[in-house]
């Protein structure tokens, strides 16, 4: 079932959206350079966060798959646009131009899954770690090749990548240049599920599905409270649980539990 929002009304150009009641797939679209991530895209997939954030639902974020008839390999992203990048100096670092937005991504209401098949490399990489939920394939190759580069990865890889698979493997990429194959990924708990290149959208809908089954409220809470600072725990904890005590959902969804342990 479709729904109605601002980003029907909106023209994208490196972005293939498709709107849905209770989530968003959006496809990266600039095949040409590997969905190099450039400003036109950076300002699209704000909109899209703008939209999410008014009318929350789950995001899906994935790339180019394979076409066999052209022999072309699936990409996510495989990174910033270094054209552009090559020309950004000291005060487009200091605006924080691409971690802003990975950061809202991260920040987003609902969950976001990335579902990665080919090459999330860089900002690419960046763009994925701040996503809830990684799948990928054995396709999948994920690094971050900055300092080559003479830079570094600015975007989040240097604190996300420490947080989701500890400080020795995240220093081999971040430092040494390390690139995970998909098979690696799902070892070092970078992505949580390997699927075939064909299945790769079918199980990201499955974990959405999964999520959708939940009480909506209850899941932006319990992500909130997730990202919350440790100084903020215990209190944010028991705040976000008096609001849900008080819910609708909260007592039907324990009724209905009882009537079905009450009447099997």
């Amino acid at each position: 079932m479709t729904t109605q929002s601002n980003l029907g009304a909106q023209d994208f150009t490196t972005l293939i959206i498709t709107e849905l009641e209770d989530r968003v797939l959006v496809r990266l679209d600039r095949p040409e350079t590997r969905n190099a991530i450039d400003a036109t895209m950076l300002q699209e997939l704000h909109a899209v966060c703008a939209d999410l954030e008014a009318t929350p639902r789950i995001l899906i974020l994935t790339g180019t798959p394979a076409d066999p008839e052209t022999g072309t390999k699936a990409f996510f992203a495989s990174g910033a646009d270094i054209a552009q990048l090559l020309e950004r100096r000291r005060d487009d670092a200091l605006a924080g131009i691409n971690s802003s937005l990975f950061e809202r991504i991260a920040k987003l209401p609902m969950p976001v899954i990335a579902a990665l098949d080919g090459f999330a490399l860089g900002g690419g990489g960046e763009l994925a770690y701040a996503a809830d939920f990684r799948i990928g394939t054995a396709n999948l190759r994920m690094g971050n090749p900055e300092t080559g580069l003479g830079i570094l990865a600015a975007a989040g890889a240097t604190w996300r990548l420490r947080e989701l698979v500890g400080e020795p493997l995240a220093k081999e990429m971040l430092l040494a240049g390390r690139t995970l194959t998909g098979s690696e990924c799902l070892a070092a708990g970078l992505i949580t599920e390997l699927v075939e290149s064909e299945g790769l959208l079918d199980a990201a809908h499955a974990l959405a599905d999964r999520i959708v089954r939940q009480d909506p409220l209850a899941v932006r809470l319990t992500k909130a409270v997730f990202h919350a600072p440790r100084e903020a725990h215990p209190l944010i904890d028991t705040l976000a649980q008096g609001i849900l005590f008080e819910s609708p959902a909260k007592f039907e969804r324990m009724q209905q539990f009882l009537d079905r342990k009450n009447n099997p």
